[in-house]
């Protein structure tokens, strides 16, 4: 079954990857260029050059997830930056996903002191 609530953080693989790479490919990327664990609960994401296609690389406990994503019309918001990763939460990955610019990306606070008055 896919879930992702279990997922601890989001990293965005900044500039551009060649998304022919499936598996074996974008995880070597994780481990040898961002020296992060492939193997990690964590969403690892991959974007074209065009911008409309993603590829994120998932680990449950038995085996490797790949997610594509391919946009009919429009762009995806994504960092230029070459050879760094980014990171974000789950909440702030599904804002990109729905074409929000991350970093400018406000919520409100969850309100912790609750009451009638």
């Amino acid at each position: 079954m896919i879930s992702l609530k279990d997922v601890k953080t989001v990293y965005f693989a900044t500039g551009y990857t060649d998304l022919r790479k499936s598996i074996d490919g974008l995880s070597l990327i994780v481990k040898k260029q961002f020296d992060l664990d492939p193997f990690s609960n964590n969403l690892f994401v991959f974007c074209n050059k065009s911008r409309q296609i993603l590829k994120i690389l998932h680990w449950d406990y038995n085996g490797f997830w790949i997610y594509k994503k391919r946009l009919e019309s429009g762009k995806f918001n994504w960092p230029k930056s070459e050879q760094e990763i980014t990171s974000a939460t789950l909440k702030e990955f599904y804002w990109f996903l729905d074409g929000y610019e991350i970093r400018n990306g406000k919520a409100f606070k969850e309100v912790k002191q609750r009451g009638i008055v």
